[in-house]
């Protein structure tokens, strides 16, 4: 470690954090790239290692390891910490939240403290001035630790004060109710119980790691549904009286129209927790026959900041990404159902793009997760605001990089394919089952075959799979035939590796823990372009695609279910043969 910190210190550029100076001496960092990410940290008011490891230049599992081996300080997994069994009271939460460290436990005199930064010596002297006790690191994984820091230092008392905080105050001035509705759904939504009830729905879904809330009225009974890993589940069936109570409360805090009971709305609130934590929430109404559905759905900006190691590409499939996304011009497409994770990936590459030298403009409806550096525009079509005006003003805004949220329409599938063929990286998404439909599925929105065969460069399918339970998943005994009719080779068949099941514990949900990606990352060939213009079939181009070495989202799966990240239902149900 005294090697380590003689080399930092002999540097050559002492402007860097202790962090970025240890990884440069291991190699890991280019000097230039390290300065690059520390003024972008700067100029964000971001830390270092959240910019770092946000941008996907260091992994957090490649940081720690790195940073257990340069500071000879042991490395935790901490997937097998229980934050319920986490000591209390040894240091102020404040001082955990800035840091992102958390005590283990304590020793003698000294305390444990798991860290993603053995190099701050700034944490360390709060450390010992708070405590008047040494301290000894411990590596963990920044994004596994941000996690437990929240779960950890951040009360339910706090987190509720939170969400009734400034973001939540009432805005009479969104609202075009009459004076007597007025008063009607301020003595609604002031309703103490229902208060309550809202923010201990949000407070579970956020500790559930639920993505969206589902708030349903029927005849004689209320139903409260979180969707889990991709599941829903029920979660409370409250009094069928609360339901328009609640919806006036949903209502006023996303800052939505309260007497407007007949047509669906969209609007958005957010939740703080930490001092650099926001959570926001979009919510849709929709009035039914009982009253008005509501969902809300959690969009969690450092999702976006992941990097791409953790979506779940593989090295082929994300080398084929970032090649394309560093081209100079062209189209790229990310395709799947609702609910597949496409936002988080245009978002991943967009943050990877995302540089004081680069003009990028996005336009979505609505806007949902916010990048700092990047210009977004929310669709409003009540305004005139669609995405085909949007895309003419960003032409004339001099970008590099347009990022639209679908192409709906033939409109803005012309104006997108023009801003590829013109000097612009254009990235979009559509509903289509794989990669080679999309081809197929734009030439039926009445694209000219020659439009998308010269504008298209790549298009990346996808789907989110459960991934098992480390803790508990087990051994599962398949037969070698089902193996070989879900679409194994002979010679993956050949006793090597072994498929596990769900079992379920305590940690998880059925034997399920969060949820790994599924892609087919398909480049568009010389090949494949002749056989666009010649306005070939789907299947021709997927097996053009096969013979070029892309993956289906099949076998993408199987090579999940291999590694023993999810099981072979899972991976049969969310994708076909």
């Amino acid at each position: 470690m005294a090697a380590v910190d003689t080399a930092i210190n002999q540097s050559p550029s002492m402007a860097l954090p202790g962090l970025g100076r240890a990884l440069v001496v291991a190699g890991k960092l280019g000097q230039k790239a390290a300065e690059d990410i520390f003024r972008k940290a700067q100029s964000g008011r971001t830390s270092f290692i959240a910019e770092l490891t946000g941008s996907g230049a260091v992994s957090a599992f490649d940081l720690a390891h790195t940073m257990s081996t340069a500071f000879a300080a042991p490395l935790l997994d901490l997937e097998a910490i229980d934050a319920q069994r986490l000591p209390k009271g040894l240091l102020d939460p404040k001082i955990c939240t800035t840091y992102r460290i958390v005590v283990l436990s304590k020793r003698n005199n000294r305390l444990i403290v798991a860290t993603a930064d053995p190099s701050d010596q700034e944490a360390a002297e709060k450390i010992k001035f708070s405590t008047q006790m040494g301290v000894d690191w411990v590596i963990a994984e920044y994004d596994k630790l941000s996690k437990l820091v929240e779960v950890s230092n951040t009360s339910a008392a706090e987190a509720m004060e939170s969400i009734i905080g400034d973001d939540f105050e009432f805005d009479e001035s969104t609202t075009d109710a009459t004076a007597e509705d007025s008063e009607a759904s301020v003595s609604e939504v002031e309703d103490a119980p229902v208060v309550k009830f809202l923010q201990k729905m949000l407070l579970d879904a956020f500790s559930m790691r639920a993505s969206d809330l589902h708030f349903e009225p029927f005849e004689h009974t209320y139903r409260v549904r979180f969707r889990v890993d991709g599941e829903l589940r029920e979660i409370a069936s409250p009094p069928v009286a609360i339901k328009e109570k609640l919806a006036a409360r949903i209502k006023v805090i996303s800052k939505l129209d309260i007497s407007e009971k007949r047509v669906p709305q969209d609007g958005k609130m957010k939740l703080k927790i930490g001092p650099d934590r926001v959570i926001d929430f979009r919510v849709s109404t929709l009035p039914t026959m009982y009253g008005e559905k509501i969902v809300i759905r959690i969009l969690d900006p450092s999702s976006a900041k992941l990097g791409i190691d953790a979506l779940g590409y593989e090295p082929a499939e994300k080398e084929r990404l970032l090649h394309a996304i560093q081209r100079p011009y062209g189209m790229v497409l990310v395709t799947g159902p609702t609910g597949s994770g496409k936002t988080v990936s245009l978002y991943t590459c967009l943050n990877i793009l995302n540089k004081p030298g680069v003009n990028i403009a996005t336009a979505e409806d609505p806007a949902e997760i916010t990048l700092p550096g990047v210009n977004q525009v929310s669709m409003n079509d009540k305004a005139g605001m669609t995405f085909s005006v949007a895309l003419k003003a960003f032409l004339r805004q001099d970008p590099d990089i347009i990022m639209v949220g679908e192409i709906r329409d033939l409109e803005t599938a012309d104006i997108a394919i023009k801003a590829a063929q013109t000097g612009h990286m254009v990235m979009s998404t559509l509903h289509t089952n794989d990669a080679p439909t999309t081809l197929t599925r734009m030439r039926n929105m009445g694209i000219a075959p020659f439009n998308i065969a010269s504008s298209v460069i790549l298009i990346t399918a996808q789907r989110l799979a459960r991934r098992l339970c480390p803790n508990c998943k087990a051994p599962a005994d398949i037969p070698r035939e089902t193996l070989l009719d879900a679409g194994f080779t002979e010679d993956d068949v050949d006793g090597s590796w072994t498929p596990y099941r769900p079992v379920g514990c305590s940690m998880c949900t059925n034997g399920y823990k969060g949820r790994v990606g599924v892609y087919q990352v398909m480049p568009i060939s010389e090949e494949i372009q002749r056989i666009v213009l010649r306005d070939g079939s789907a299947l021709e181009i997927a097996a053009q695609a096969e013979a070029e070495g892309v993956k289906s989202l099949r076998q993408s799966g199987l090579s999940k279910v291999k590694l023993g990240m999810t099981s072979l239902e899972e991976i049969l149900g969310c994708t076909n043969v």
